[in-house]
């Protein structure tokens, strides 16, 4: 989520029909974070199952919401955990030394690259089949040519403006 490039996220976690969008608002709220931008570390320290990530061994939500606010990033916690003056609690200061090696791979994974080459798509439907041909021999093959017929019948009609 980026706020200020108007980047948001729709969370169907719940289903389509209750989608969620989140912004920084949300995220500030939902899980008591500092913002988006916090979310991936967040995630990473918790772990997500439906993204297969098996986050920290004894780190939940709170605790990885407070180690976040704490330390500012997972960088931060990270240099914190290496440093014996740091304030962090013992047990805490042992998972995360247990679990050193999916914290040096897991943000990786779990952020989004914003350096991925990204192209201008013409969304425009087009007003026919590429190769009807194949698009009819499939169809007959898999027993879809009743909506591979409506399809047909819908891409001309929105050439058209029709419905």
């Amino acid at each position: 989520m980026d706020d200020a490039s108007g980047v948001q996220v729709l969370n169907i976690a719940k289903g389509v029909a209750k989608l969620e969008i989140m912004d920084d608002a949300t995220i500030q709220a939902k899980y008591n974070l500092p913002g988006g931008r916090a979310y991936a570390d967040f995630a990473v320290l918790r772990g997500d199952p439906s993204d297969g990530l098996p986050g920290v061994a004894g780190i939940g939500e709170k605790t990885a919401a407070a180690l976040i606010n704490e330390h500012g990033s997972l960088v931060g916690l990270l240099a914190a955990v290496k440093d014996p003056a740091s304030t962090l609690k013992p047990a805490v200061r042992k998972k995360l030394d247990a679990a050193a090696d999916y914290l040096a791979v897991a943000p990786d994974v779990v952020r989004v690259r914003a350096d991925a080459p990204v192209t201008k798509v013409d969304s425009t439907p087009p007003s026919s089949p590429a190769d009807p041909d194949r698009l009819a021999e499939l169809g007959e093959r898999y027993g879809l040519s009743s909506p591979i017929k409506r399809l047909t019948k819908a891409l001309a009609a929105s050439k058209h403006g029709g419905h």
